[in-house]
């Protein structure tokens, strides 16, 4: 939320003239701010049930306003999603941070991550993962959706003392997202209800990774 700014100031300054939304964005900036109104109404409307013109008018700029960033509308829910990537890596890799490292509560916190992005923005998750026509054309979404599931094979091979290319680190991580994936969407449907007893994400978490990072037996 930005600040209150219908505080007036009544100090004996110079005057501070008036400025409008439109006025107040820079040439850079509007592209953020539409991609920003265009994540608010996803998750109000669905991203079929918004408007370009909503999305500019939540700007403060004019309908065609969008057209000088965006080829159209398709583009815009693609920024949607590069930014959403953007930010749940940072979110996976700040989990993995706040706990010792190779430590399998590491591991649990990126899963948690994962959720809590779930749980906060269902219909920019649905999106994300959801938006998949023309994806083999689109690298650089690849290329984050690599990024995030990197997030999780590196807290994997921290573990084990293993690089991340390692053939068992890779099956391990992918088990561990697949795991983490499947809840975070039967939570946001609601369809963990289903279970007899409640499910607490860090303790389903850390039993997952329990269970999937736990040492091979040797012969």
């Amino acid at each position: 939320m930005s600040p209150d700014q219908n505080t007036k100031d009544t100090s004996a300054s110079q005057p501070t003239a008036t400025v409008t939304p439109k006025a107040a964005y820079h040439h850079g900036d509007l592209r953020a701010q539409l991609i920003a109104a265009v994540r608010d109404l996803v998750e109000t409307h669905g991203p079929d049930g918004f408007s370009v013109a909503e999305a500019a008018r939540r700007a403060g700029v004019s309908s065609a306003a969008p057209y000088k960033h965006f080829k159209d509308r398709h583009e815009i829910l693609r920024g949607v999603v590069s930014e959403a990537m953007d930010r749940l890596r940072a979110a996976m890799e700040v989990g993995a941070a706040a706990h010792q490292a190779g430590s399998l509560d590491a591991v649990a916190a990126v899963g948690q991550a994962y959720v809590d992005f779930a749980r906060a923005e269902p219909g920019v998750f649905r999106l994300v993962f959801g938006l998949t026509e023309g994806h083999e054309n689109a690298p650089d979404l690849l290329a984050k959706g690599e990024g995030c599931f990197g997030v999780v094979v590196q807290a994997v091979a921290t573990r084990f003392g293993l690089p991340p290319g390692d053939a068992d680190v890779q099956r391990r991580a992918y088990m561990l997202w697949s795991f983490v994936h499947g809840h975070s969407f039967l939570t946001i449907d609601m369809k963990h209800k289903v279970a007899s007893a409640e499910i607490d994400d860090w303790d389903y978490l850390m039993g997952i990774s329990r269970a999937i990072l736990a040492p091979v037996a040797q012969a």
